[in-house]
């Protein structure tokens, strides 16, 4: 006891000076120390009492007393048996306080635990299963969840190897546990393939063997697991133990268990979310949680490298991706609230795991656990938060990472009939049954912007036709023939409807488990189609010589400076023409440095950040060294074109050479400002004109990096101005890529003077071609010539040809921009010109807008085009168009028009405007009958108010009563007293007096008749 009293315990964790001190660790040591004075100098029976007889004065003692032997038991390996023998006796609730303190402990404080503390813990792990407590499985369920994935550290080793000891050597106890069983299969199946290198090799045979010992033996049990131990068992199937166990699964099931009836009885039984969650450790799963419930979207960056940093930094690491993506498809199903808010959705970080992801194998794995839910999908059992997140992962990934997109659809055509042949039907079925889900869900509106996109391979597109037919367009059968547009419309929010299920986690009856493949599948990610990697021994045994070596040297070299000064040698030994040959030696050298640079010719090249020192970084490759080599050689040199011909061979096999190319020129302080460089490289190529080239070459990068895209566009619309400005093919592909933060840009260079786009003989060729294009990308346009300020008479002759229905954009943008404007006869004669129709609001729209504003000037215009109109010699006229063919507008048209607005504008003065009244009064003098049928309610208006302008005009200046006496003499029909929208004459019922009356009536019909006498506006 005085060797106790004396004994300073370590601490339970691990801090620094700089952190606060730990709560639980001194609240545990206080406890210690009261049991340290209770038995201090007593002998072993006499503090055994003294400890009984304080833990029975109430709940908090006996806690105590138990709390701090725990403690001692902890901190103190060599008087740990002694105080686990005292906590038995003196506990009475079975040790319970200890078990839920030690649980506690793992959860929350392993990772900054000492090693002796986890040491101790793992100890009196073993002595509470020894001992047969009631609750020590729950202490192995905690330790186990500790064991992390795609980690081959010490201490994750150390943790692995005692536990599968702890177990192999009490496999009578954990038969007990049917729950613990089948976890601890499942986290040995996952982590089994961690554990594959040569200093592994002991602890994979313990693994090995405890978890065919438990599948052979406990078989029903292990069954729980469902379609997840489908794919654990896929992993380790190469195993001979595993493969024998394959073997009897798909011939001989029943001689595994009498009532196991094949792998389709397992697919179909969903994985609880349990296994699932022990695959991530306490930490881990609660900075995602974080991650996909705080961060905003557009804040994630600096979350996800943080997240990176800790988890997913090391080659091995690369298997953990699996269960992240299974942990958001299955287990986390967000609310609602957090669907319709700014944070981030779970398809964007499946979307960031899968484009980090550097393995093949892990990146297959990876969209399996995606897929997984897909193959055996039922609507009854399964939940469509299950499914929704690979849908827009692919949606979404469309126009910035296209790759992603293509390779997931890839793999889910290739999926189907490969994933298990006797049972293709049913995966077929289960994928089929998805996408209806999906569509009925409305998760998307259509399917069509992914499995008709023409930004696809043509090779997959067919592929897609082939496995998707019921869900693609039948309109697009030819499409992959034609440079078709881009049919793709992002939306930066999350596209999910309010009936998706709306609860924070799955629950057991929603729970689907998601498969991964085992690592020797043939399913790898799509390659790109753009370069075909190549065997380099192959054609380095075709070069000789200096540029051998060098060659041989800038493959081996790791370093890029030292690779950059080794490809400068090279290309100096290229200029040798006694020692080089390049009409020899040409393709073999450049398909060995496109092989060689293919990592760098892969990587985004345009950084995210651009500043001085980021944009040198960018052009710091060997390729740039190539290029600052051509393009400090006078043009006149005839070295270059030994330089232009390996760049042309390097270009057949490597296209992105040509905006590599050109982003260099323009960032590489060169003397190059008109991109000679450039052009000449495009002369050198075989059958390659300058404007097909530089297409091809935008195209491509506008798919690899629109901000690269976006960037070069001033200097290509500068520079390039014959083949950039009307290029509808340029602009589509423009307005088709960027998003709101580039269009800004655009703007602000168009603002700056830095980038025109539009010129007047080609601009009616861009509205006319823009027509078809998605709703975004006709806006993004509108909102770039509204930027340039183009005049509205450029617009203009398009105007008669649009459709109210069918070109709403083109019309509502064009509408904008007039009502900037004020009326005149140049922009009056094109809206007139378009045929009436019920249900097209658009002149009507403008010209009630115009009324309002500028009421007189508008009735000016109108009353000069019909008196021209009916100036029109008669044998030109015909009946019901008595227009001029030079204006091209017809009486027809203009009465259409004002009719329109008498039947949809409520409360309009303008038609009693006294000149559209003379225009009327004109068309009902000089129309035929046929006319003034169809409009008669039009003309009814000028009929009506005819016989009050002629009385004010005799009666001009006489008091309004005399006016009214002679009207009435007569017999004039005064109905424009009933009409007080009028203003002309203020009658007697208003109450005032004579004299007053005579002070209102000159004025206000001053006022309304102020307008100038209208000319003939022959043009």
């Amino acid at each position: 006891m005085e060797q106790a009293a004396r004994l300073s315990p370590s601490k339970l964790v691990l801090t620094s000076v700089l952190e606060p001190k730990d709560e639980l660790n001194e609240k545990l040591e206080r406890f210690y120390n009261t049991v340290a004075g209770i038995q201090n100098s007593l002998s072993e029976r006499e503090a055994n009492d003294a400890l009984n007889s304080y833990a029975c004065r109430g709940t908090q003692q006996h806690e105590e007393v138990q709390l701090g032997l725990l403690y001692g038991i902890l901190t103190d390996p060599k008087m740990a048996p002694k105080h686990y023998r005292d906590l038995t006796l003196v506990s009475r609730d079975g040790l319970t306080i200890v078990l839920t303190k030690t649980n506690q402990i793992i959860f929350e404080k392993w990772l900054k635990l000492l090693d002796s503390t986890r040491a101790q813990i793992v100890w009196l792990c073993k002595e509470l299963i020894q001992n047969g407590i009631l609750g020590s499985d729950s202490v192995c369920h905690s330790l186990i969840r500790q064991i992390a994935g795609g980690d081959i550290s010490p201490k994750n080793i150390w943790l692995t190897e005692v536990m599968v000891d702890i177990f192999t050597e009490n496999r009578v106890w954990l038969d007990k546990f049917p729950n613990l069983l089948s976890t601890v299969v499942y986290t040995y199946l996952r982590v089994i393939v961690d554990h594959n290198g040569q200093m592994f090799v002991n602890l994979r045979q313990k693994e090995v063997e405890l978890c065919i010992s438990i599948l052979r033996e406990k078989w029903t049990d292990c069954q729980a697991v469902g379609r997840d131990l489908v794919r654990l068992l896929q992993n380790v199937a190469r195993i001979p133990e595993f493969e024998k166990l394959w073997r009897e699964m798909m011939l001989n099931p029943s001689a595994i268990c009498p009532t196991f009836t094949g792998v389709q009885q397992l697919m179909h039984t969903r994985t609880s979310r349990k296994y699932l969650i022990s695959r991530l450790t306490p930490d881990m799963e609660n900075k995602l949680v974080f991650l996909i419930t705080k961060v905003k979207f557009g804040q994630h960056k600096k979350y996800q490298d943080w997240f990176q940093r800790q988890y997913l930094a090391t080659p091995e690491s690369q298997s953990l991706r699996c269960d992240l993506i299974r942990y958001i498809c299955a287990v986390f199903h967000p609310p609602n609230e957090l669907l319709c808010s700014e944070i981030i959705p779970r398809w964007a970080v499946i979307g960031w795991l899968l484009t980090t992801c550097t393995s093949n194998v892990a990146a297959s794995n990876a969209k399996l656990a995606l897929f997984y839910d897909w193959l055996f999908f039922d609507p009854e059992r399964d939940s469509i938060m299950n499914i929704e997140p690979a849908i827009l992962v692919m949606f979404h990934s469309i126009r910035p990472h296209p790759a992603i997109t293509a390779t997931l659809l890839d793999f889910l055509c290739r999926i189907m009939p490969n994933f298990c042949l006797p049972l293709r039907e049913q995966v077929q079925q289960g994928v089929y049954t998805s996408l209806r889900v999906i569509l009925e869900k409305r998760v998307l509106q259509s399917l069509s912007p992914l499995f008709d996109n023409s930004k696809l391979d043509q090779e997959l597109r067919i592929l897609i036709r082939e496995n998707f037919n019921e869900f693609c367009s039948q309109e697009v059968v030819k499409e992959d023939s034609m440079n078709s547009k881009d049919v793709i419309e992002i939306d930066n929010g999350n596209h999910v409807e309010n009936n998706l299920s709306d609860a924070a986690f799955s629950d057991e009856e929603d729970d689907i488990p998601l498969d991964k493949l085992r690592s020797d599948c043939t399913f790898q990610p799509i390659k790109d189609t753009r370069y075909e990697p190549v065997d380099l021994e192959e054609y380095l045994q075709q070069l000789g010589g200096d540029v051998y070596e060098y060659t041989v040297q800038l493959r081996d070299e790791k370093d890029q400076e030292i690779q950059c000064e080794v490809m400068d040698r090279l290309l100096q030994t290229i200029l040798r023409e006694d020692e080089c040959d390049l009409d020899m030696i040409g393709a073999p050298l450049a398909a060995c440095v496109c092989q060689i640079l293919a990592n760098q010719l892969s990587s985004n090249l345009f950084p995210k950040e651009q500043d001085e020192e980021s944009i040198e970084d960018s052009i710091g490759s060997p390729l740039f060294v190539m290029f600052r080599f051509l393009t400090t050689m006078p043009e006149e040199d005839p070295n270059r074109q030994p330089i232009l011909q390996l760049m042309g061979e390097m270009y057949s096999r490597q296209a992105r050479i040509g905006y590599y190319l050109l982003y260099f020129i323009k960032v590489g302080k060169v003397n190059d400002e008109k991109m000679n460089t450039y052009k000449d490289f495009c002369k050198s190529l075989d059958s390659k004109d300058l404007p097909s080239c530089l297409m091809r070459d935008l195209k491509l990068c506008q798919e690899d990096d629109v901000r690269l895209f976006i960037f070069l566009m001033p200097d290509i619309y500068t520079i390039f101005p014959n083949i950039a400005i009307g290029n509808v093919e340029l602009l589509h592909m423009i307005v088709s890529a960027i998003d709101g933060t580039q269009l800004q840009e655009l703007i602000c260079q168009i603002l700056q003077g830095h980038l025109v786009m539009f010129r007047k003989d080609s601009f009616l060729s861009i509205l006319n071609g823009s027509l078809e294009w998605e709703t975004l990308e006709q806006y993004f346009l509108w909102q770039l010539i509204s930027a340039h300020n183009i005049p509205v008479d450029y617009i203009m002759p398009v105007l008669p040809k649009l459709d109210y229905s069918a070109h709403a954009e083109a019309l509502s943008s064009i509408l904008v921009l007039l009502k900037q404007e004020g009326p005149s006869s140049d922009l009056i004669r094109p809206i007139l010109c378009r045929d009436y129709k019920k249900t097209d609001f658009f002149a009507v729209s403008i010209l009630k807008y115009w009324a309002q504003e500028y009421e007189d000037k508008l009735a000016e215009i109108i009353l000069a085009q019909v008196s021209k109109m009916n100036g029109t010699p008669k044998k030109r006229q015909r009946v019901g168009n008595a227009g001029s063919k030079k204006d091209g507008v017809s009486i027809e048209q203009i009465l259409s028009h004002l009719d329109h607005m008498r039947q949809v504008c409520k409360n309009i003065s303008f038609l009693n405007n006294e000149n559209i009244q003379h225009a009327l009064q004109q068309v009902h003098q000089m129309s035929n009958e046929t006319l003034k049928t169809k409009f008669s309610d039009l003309l009814a208006l000028a009929d009506d108010i005819e016989a009050d302008f002629k009385s004010v005009r005799v009666l001009r200046g006489v008091p309004a009563r005399k006016a009214a006496n002679a009207s009435a003499a007569m017999g004039l029909d005064n109905r424009s007293s009933s009409r007080k929208t009028s203003k002309k004459v203020v009658h007697e019922s208003s109450g005032s007096s004579d004299s007053s009356e005579d002070e209102e009536i000159k004025p206000r019909a001053k006022k309304r008749k102020k307008a100038l006498p209208v000319e003939d506006d022959s043009d």
